[in-house]
């Protein structure tokens, strides 16, 4: 048989590992900045200035919810991503004894960079959708969808010029990887651009309400399933048994491990909707799924550490092969503690709170963190032909990192019991013990500051690996083109009289590729297509009605400024929700909620009963300066909301592409006479703010004395707008007497 020369391409590997360091040191740092907002809410101030006009010059460019999108987005996308290519480009081609396409391969990666770059622009700039790990708007999600075909494509060329028969288990990861984030990001980002202005890019979602919660969590869900956990699978998979220079435990159990996971994984989305207005038949296949989900994970995380039967006296010296334990370690318990979460018993008090964030941290710094670290020690050292320049400094960045985790998690845990536990608290009158929200609030400082004090620890850490790679690269002598050798494959499509199905599979790239595409598709029909289509799903409530053009401009600023990132939009149907917020959310009430506004997170209270609760005067106060109405809030203050004017040129735009794709009722005349239908109901909300503090009234007369022809009325500023919006929520629904879940 012909023995065929060819290289390995390091370039590309290198040039997404000094990626990857440079954008885990600016998601840890964004993390950090909105970790100190939670106990140091007037950090902008240090920066801007205290005053209100001062302050407004910064356009919430560090406004918390703003920044929290750009963390998340950070360290998802721009570090893990940058992670997964590295591993993928150096493993892929080993695996599959073939070089990758050159030119192909560094246009992925420049396309990939720039995605990051316009990401935290637009995402500064208040430019987003609010779809949780998929906020980008339109522009942004084609280009990505345009960069990830070219990866599959890199991919499958790579598998079409292979030089072995069978595919490894890395191979199968990284295939399931493409096809189910191919599948979630296409249908969760369907949207309706409002122009073709990609400056100032605005969309509406193409699902409402309930629907939009189901397809939105079935892809947030899976995100962290198909970007975090299966792609990281394969590196798992290839780097952990040659770090420790052992083969993977168990063949069978792998094929076990990679086929169950990639089918429930897809079924469990709906647990991040446990007793919200979602169908009931869909939260229980969530919850259901959810828990099978420990087999195959678990089933994976054994294999992974089984792997290193007879190594484990490597692991006392070797740091790459403690931080893949640890890695793996968080993943199992990562994958326990997510169905744990997702029964019906603990999710009523984990759900809102800060134990969810503890959960995901344990998976995105250790098991995502702590294996693409230890994949950077192994890599860079065998591209420059070295050795890793300090032993000593690599076990300090492990220790760091995993106090950073512990001191991370642990305050967030108790956090989470403390909110959970408080919020349902009620007196022997049958009062509740808390009644004002911002008590749980003042009590939960300490553990803010510890978090912050992990994360320091944890960057402190990355800053160790940044500087033992700079040291080994300038003692080693790269090689750009690694020379390799292997024989021609000889491939025979049909499958041997004794050969396995499974391995005969592991021969066929487009069987097996079609196999997994049914496997990941069938629990998304199954949950989504009833939800979106079938009407009795979601009932109509004759009450319910459109957003006015002021209210709708109001949704889109709440929107822009994140607020969602720390207010829901969904009250349960427990005795201490409907106590302190009111009547518990229907599904019709959202059918013109486009996107969804949930929430994930209860920072601050619930607003879907705020409309009425608080006059218009104390809403204005409140974004100017939150702790003037509330002693101890660790909201941020939102003045250029009433200094800036409201843009109303593409109200009516926003108006017709609501009638006319999504058959919402605005009534023709209502759309022509948009402009007056904003002054008047403006005017309503600034006469009642004035009626109650004549000092507000007196400061805009003077500054209109003082500017002139430059003055902008209060009824066209910003505020107003939000103020609207506020007051309409829940109004819709009239108080009834109502059936309650037990607490």
């Amino acid at each position: 048989m012909e023995t065929q020369k060819f290289s390995y391409d390091n370039k590309i590997t290198k040039a997404f590992a000094y990626a990857t360091m440079l954008w885990s040191v600016v998601g840890f740092l964004v993390g950090l900045v909105v970790a100190s907002l939670l106990f140091i809410p007037a950090l902008p101030e240090l920066f801007f200035g205290s005053e209100g006009a001062e302050l407004a010059k910064s356009q919430g460019f560090l406004g918390y919810g703003r920044l929290r999108m750009l963390h998340t987005s950070a360290v998802i996308y721009a570090f893990v991503g940058n992670g997964i290519f590295t591993g993928f480009y150096y493993s892929i081609q080993r695996l599959l004894k073939t070089r990758t396409v050159d030119i192909l391969a560094w246009i992925h990666f420049w396309a990939w960079q720039l995605i990051i770059v316009l990401v935290a622009v637009t995402f500064l700039l208040g430019i987003s959708t609010s779809k949780e790990y998929s906020e980008h708007e339109w522009p942004i999600d084609l280009i990505v969808a345009v960069v990830w075909v070219l990866f599959g494509l890199i991919m499958f060329i790579a598998i079409a010029q292979r030089r072995v028969s069978h595919m490894y288990v890395a191979v199968w990861f990284y295939i399931a990887t493409w096809v189910g984030i191919t599948l979630l990001w296409v249908f969760n980002n369907l949207a309706i651009p409002l122009d073709a202005d990609i400056l100032h890019p605005k969309s509406y979602s193409v699902y409402a309400g309930v629907q939009d919660a189901m397809v939105q969590w079935w892809f947030g869900h899976n995100a962290v399933a198909f970007f975090l956990t299966t792609p990281v699978l394969g590196l798992m998979y290839y780097y952990l048994p040659k770090a420790a220079n052992r083969p993977v435990f168990s063949y069978k159990l792998s094929i076990i491990h990679f086929w169950s996971l990639i089918f429930i994984y897809m079924w469990a989305g709906p647990h991040h909707l446990i007793y919200t207005s979602l169908p009931g038949w869909a939260q229980m296949l969530g919850t259901t799924f959810s828990i099978m989900l420990i087999a195959p994970s678990w089933g994976g995380m054994l294999n992974g550490l089984l792997t290193l039967r007879g190594a484990w006296d490597k692991v006392r010296e070797d740091p790459i092969l403690k931080m893949f334990v640890v890695a793996v370690t968080c993943y199992g318990m990562s994958t326990f503690e997510g169905p744990l979460l997702a029964t019906k018993t603990l999710n009523k008090i984990g759900h809102f709170t800060d134990w969810v964030i503890g959960h995901v941290h344990i998976g995105a710094l250790g098991w995502n963190g702590f294996l693409i670290f230890g994949m950077l020690y192994f890599i860079i050292p065998r591209i420059f032909k070295t050795k890793l320049y300090s032993i000593k400094l690599a076990n300090w960045h492990f220790w760091l990192g995993t106090l950073g985790i512990i001191l991370y998690a642990i305050p967030m845990y108790m956090s989470g019991f403390t909110q959970g536990l408080t919020w349902k608290q009620f007196n022997p009158d049958g009062t509740l013990a808390t009644k004002n929200f911002l008590e749980t609030v003042t009590s939960l400082r300490f553990f803010f500051i510890f978090r912050f004090i992990g994360g320091v620890l944890y960057l402190s850490g990355a800053v160790l690996l940044i500087i033992n790679i700079i040291a080994t690269v300038r003692k080693g002598s790269f090689v750009a083109n690694e020379e390799a050798e292997a024989p021609a494959l000889n491939l025979l499509p049909k499958k041997g009289e004794n050969e396995k199905t499974h391995s005969w599979l592991e021969r066929m790239p487009l069987f097996f590729s079609i196999i997994a595409f049914v496997a990941l598709a069938a629990g998304g029909a199954v949950e989504v297509i009833p939800t979106v289509f079938v009407e009795s799903n979601i009932p109509k409530i004759s009450s319910v009605k459109p957003y006015t053009p002021l209210e709708l401009e109001g949704r889109d600023l709440y929107i822009r400024e994140g607020c969602n990132a720390c207010h829901s939009q969904m009250i349960r149907p427990f005795r201490d929700e409907v106590v302190r917020y009111g009547e518990y959310s229907k599904a019709g009430e959202y059918i013109y909620d486009r996107p969804f506004l949930w929430g994930s997170k209860r920072t601050g209270p619930d607003l879907q009963r705020e409309g009425g609760k608080n006059p218009d005067s104390w809403h204005f106060t409140h974004m100017l300066d939150p702790r003037e109405t509330s002693p101890g809030s660790i909201m941020p203050r939102y003045p250029w909301l009433i200094y800036n004017k409201l843009d109303v040129a593409k109200t009516k735009s926003k108006l017709e592409l609501m009638k006319n794709w999504f058959n919402v009722p605005y009534e023709q005349k209502d759309i022509d006479n948009y402009e007056a239908n904003i002054a008047a109901q403006a005017k309503k909300i600034v006469t009642s703010i004035f009626n109650d503090r004549p000092d507000y009234k007196a400061g805009f007369e003077a500054s209109a004395k003082a500017e002139g022809d430059a003055f902008v009325p209060l009824e066209q500023r910003e505020i107003v707008a939000l103020i609207a919006y506020l007051q309409r929520l829940g109004t819709d629904i009239k108080k009834t007497e109502v059936q309650t879940a037990s607490n």
